[in-house]
């Protein structure tokens, strides 16, 4: 196959005519190949996002140094959801699940990421943490929103739906869907869970020229988790949510063991304060935590990252003697379907600039040997789903209890180690274990001791000391278990499903 002269002069135009040096070396399945990635790139965009990534524009006229800019979230904004008899709390939930049972709340997961840093090379929600119910992260998930419909259902008599919206990467599609599959969707009707793909980028180096992979293949990322506003424009996500009567949708990273889908009270506080948008913050846990906080910036919200700001900064305090910036973000948001639609526009989407992560990409040397370098070698560019915060009129932030609901799912399983496996199951099984204890009932370890969640704590670093876990089809966060469990002394393993 000739190499076609418009696509040669455009690349060279573009100053990416590399692209073709092992052209004819290829055989004519690996030119069609070739040509077809390059022919899906915007080259005239993609040198906008490079240009914009690598020589990003001075903030609001000040310095990258945005401590001077830095204020807290103002109070009429923030809100606390960390004692569950807290009236207020009552009347959020009330309110979420009033819009439960209309289906005005779907749920958007973000699950591109494969599991590599989990030591396994399928999708996150594909991992088993070693409950004893041997449930994945994605059955967990099912299973709430199925348990979230029929708290809805009790409360309002009304029978509303949720549909979950799944965006994938170009890695993750193929064995999500067929998971899905293969578990008969976990009981959730099928029609009910969408699933969409994230695009990628090409990386490139230090000198803006596109890598290639191999020699027919480009080398290619997703667009970061931010990725999710183009996706859900161009591939109809929001008219199907139009379509099917949803107003707003609660958004979440796949790996918290943690998360309330579609968590009533969540929407209701943002319901309540007429939020075009929110996002649930945990305390941080002491000033130095590598956790990013939600604050305003020159006037806007956003997420500032702890490698952003001084010492001084994420340390200070207020009067009382509280941190002054504490709102850990947890990548758990809000947003109105219209408020989706006006960031999801291109003029929106073009105003979101890209965050850079310089890595070692493998790359072809002038022979086509594959290279793998030993320093960082180009970029891959990403967006984070927090940067639209800036678009929004009006702005809320819940509180809630970290212990609760955030416990990430990122590293490999490791004795000292954090955001694993082990860390994933104790913070489910103290969650759980704390749910059975206010509905009135006990656990006893093996050798019948009676072992309470203060006794748990002290073993905080171990295994977990009993093994307790309750089936989001029992309880959607506690609700119920008092006739199961009150008054009774159970024996681990406890498993109540």
């Amino acid at each position: 196959m000739e190499v076609d002269n418009g696509l040669a002069d455009h690349l060279k135009e573009k100053n990416q005519d590399h692209l073709l040096t092992y052209w004819d070396n290829l055989d004519p399945k690996q030119q069609a190949r070739l040509k077809k990635d390059i022919e899906a790139i915007d080259l005239t965009e993609l040198e906008g996002f490079v240009n914009r990534a690598l020589s990003p524009p001075v903030k609001n006229g000040h310095s990258d140094n945005i401590d001077d800019l830095m204020k807290p979230i103002p109070a009429e904004s923030l809100g606390c959801a960390t004692d569950p008899c807290d009236e207020n709390v009552k009347r959020w939930e009330a309110m979420g699940l009033e819009e439960i049972s209309h289906g005005k709340i779907a749920v958007v997961l973000l699950a591109g990421g494969q599991g590599t840093r989990l030591g396994v090379n399928y999708p996150k929600g594909m991992f088993n943490v070693g409950l004893p119910s041997a449930k994945t992260l994605y059955q967990l998930q099912a299973e709430r929103i199925l348990s979230a419909e029929k708290l809805a259902e009790q409360k309002t008599g009304r029978k509303g739906t949720i549909v979950w919206y799944i965006m994938t990467s170009e890695a993750t599609k193929k064995e999500t869907s067929d998971f899905f599959d293969e578990h008969n969707y976990f009981g959730l009707n099928r029609s009910n869970v969408v699933f969409f793909e994230q695009f990628t980028l090409p990386c490139v180096d230090f000198n803006k020229k596109i890598i290639l992979k191999e020699k027919h293949k480009i080398a290619t990322a997703p667009d970061g988790n931010g990725g999710l506003y183009r996706a859900l424009r161009k591939h109809g996500v929001l008219e199907d949510m139009e379509k099917r009567g949803v107003e707003a949708t609660h958004v979440y990273c796949v790996d918290n063991i943690l998360v309330k889908m579609a968590d009533p009270v969540f929407v209701g506080f943002c319901r309540e304060k007429n939020a075009d948008c929110g996002a649930k913050v945990v305390k941080k846990s002491h000033p130095d935590e590598a956790v990013g906080v939600v604050c305003s910036v020159g006037g806007v919200y956003q997420v500032v990252e702890y490698s952003e700001i001084s010492q001084e900064t994420a340390h200070k305090c207020t009067e009382s003697g509280k941190l002054m910036f504490s709102e850990g973000n947890i990548c758990n948001h809000f947003f109105t379907l219209e408020f989706l639609k006006d960031v999801c526009s291109p003029t929106k989407e073009m105003a979101l600039h890209h965050h850079v992560a310089k890595k070692k990409i493998p790359y072809l040397d002038i022979s086509g040997a594959t290279v793998t370098p030993d320093a960082v070698n180009g970029v891959k560019m990403e967006k984070f789903v927090f940067d639209v915060f800036k678009f929004s009129k009006q702005f809320a932030v819940l509180e809630v209890e970290r212990k609760d609901e955030f416990s990430p799912l990122k590293n490999k399983d490791s004795p000292q180690g954090n955001s694993n496996a082990r860390t994933s199951r104790w913070a489910l099984m103290h969650l759980h274990h704390r749910l059975i204890a206010a509905a009135g009932g006990a656990i006893k370890n093996s050798e019948g001791q009676i072992i309470t969640p203060e006794d748990a704590l002290k073993q905080q670093g171990q295994e977990y000391p009993v093994q307790v876990e309750v089936s989001p089809l029992i309880s959607y966060s506690g609700e119920g278990l008092a006739k199961l469990v009150k008054g009774k002394e159970l024996t681990s393993p406890v498993h109540l499903h």
